[in-house]
């Protein structure tokens, strides 16, 4: 007897990844690229005053999100699936 479970896995698609294994090499790359020279950017900035804040903030964002993804990419492209 076959669970209703086990019917409903069968008939699921297959997972397909949203940047495909070939590519997350040049992902990784990128990424961490843009995210390194965002951190370089980042602590070149004036930090004096309100608006330095907000300069630090918006550099700092993107910045961690770049590498993270960035690092995220590499651990899969080379085989460390997370």
């Amino acid at each position: 007897m076959v669970s209703q479970i086990a019917k409903q896995w069968s008939l699921a698609p297959a997972y397909v990844p949203a940047v495909s294994i070939q590519m997350q090499p040049f992902a990784a790359t990128l990424l961490l690229l843009v995210g390194f020279l965002l951190t370089a950017l980042f602590s070149i900035t004036d930090k004096k005053g309100m608006s330095g804040l907000g300069k630090q903030i918006a550099i700092a964002i993107p910045a961690s999100v770049s590498l993270g993804f960035g690092f995220v990419y590499l651990l899969c492209a080379v085989g460390v699936y997370v």
